[in-house]
């Protein structure tokens, strides 16, 4: 009897663990590298077209003569340097006066329409942390305001300005007689007062929404020692709530003065092309200069100085907030080692 030895399979060469796996962690350490990149792409090329070359191209433009002869072939225009800047910056001269009025109305505008902003969400936020039937329905109330598109809410408080049939003259002038007579809010010096108005009623819920927002961070049982303490609500909010929202107020009234001093849409739904002398903001003034005029380098010059003046604004106001939270941190460092000091002083007696 024969036996027959079972046939041995053939070999299979195996790599090492390291040399197989190798190029597959260098590919996915690839992947893991420029997926993050990948996925900003498509942001950064719509960043590239909607914002910064149109800025380039507004640099340039700012420095050529440009007028309504050359807009077929605006890159014919002839070099004028800083002429548009010395003619804007010139304040004796028509166009520089126009321009310094238009500034100190923006001025004005944006400072009061920031503090009313501020000032009215932050009480309304205050107000809404306690606890009663209808809360939830009058905070959607209170974001109504921000949630409407502005063409929508700016068209309707152009109704409601009508010097015949307008509902804010028919309220202040029939209803509580507090006008002799009917006023016109959409020209005159009153246009500061409705565009004012305007952009406080439709800018506050975005206050609201932010303070409200960092309010759910302060503990409440901040609150709870401050009223055993015999602390009143004036001086909780003075002591604490203030203080602690003062990080993201920080943010807020930045965000609200680069929002409020560089608003087009509002005062252009409002009055139109032409603003009234006590309402010509700014950006209504450049685009009168670029596109009623038809002078898109003295515009351009005009945008140039607008962008680098809000530049100083912004890094000016980012050094002396970031001064101030440096310095709390070290004073808080300070209390803290004074602290220790103290305990152990303490333990060692």
């Amino acid at each position: 009897m024969t036996t027959t030895a079972p046939a041995r399979e053939p070999a299979v060469r195996k790599d090492p663990p390291d040399v197989a796996r190798g190029p597959r962690r260098r590919t996915g350490r690839l992947r893991r590298v420029t997926l993050p990149y990948l996925l900003l792409l498509p942001a950064l090329i719509l960043e590239l077209l909607v914002h910064l070359i149109p800025m380039v191209i507004g640099v340039v433009m700012s420095f050529k003569e440009l007028t309504q002869f050359y807009i077929r072939d605006w890159g014919t225009a002839p070099w004028s340097g800083f002429d548009n800047y010395k003619m804007s910056v010139d304040f004796d001269a028509p166009v520089g006066e126009a321009l310094l009025h238009s500034f100190l109305v923006t001025v004005a505008f944006t400072l009061l329409s920031v503090a009313l902003c501020w000032l009215i969400g932050t009480a309304a936020a205050i107000f809404m942390q306690d606890t009663f039937r209808g809360r939830g329905l009058l905070r959607a109330l209170f974001l109504v305001p921000y949630a409407l598109p502005v063409y929508a809410a700016v068209i309707t408080w152009v109704f409601m300005f009508q010097h015949d049939n307008g509902l804010v003259n028919h309220v202040l002038h029939d209803q509580l007689h507090l006008t002799d007579k009917r006023s016109f809010w959409l020209i005159g010096d009153n246009s500061f007062i409705a565009l004012l108005t305007v952009s406080v009623w439709k800018g506050w819920p975005f206050a609201f929404l932010i303070v409200m927002a960092g309010l759910q961070n302060i503990p409440k049982e901040l609150y709870e020692a401050a009223a055993l303490d015999g602390a009143g609500m004036l001086q909780q909010i003075r002591r604490i709530t203030l203080p602690s929202l003062r990080p993201v107020n920080q943010v807020l009234v930045l965000v609200l003065f680069l929002w409020t001093f560089n608003d087009f849409n509002t005062p252009f739904v409002l009055f139109g092309k032409g603003a009234p002398q006590a309402a010509d903001l700014i950006s209504v003034h450049i685009y009168q200069a670029s596109f009623v005029t038809w002078n898109f380098g003295t515009g351009s010059a005009m945008s140039v100085l607008l962008l680098l003046f809000l530049l100083v604004v912004t890094g000016v106001y980012l050094a002396l907030t970031s001064r101030e939270r440096t310095g709390n941190r070290s004073r808080a460092r300070e209390r803290a080692r004074t602290g220790l000091r103290r305990r152990k002083e303490t333990a060692d007696v």
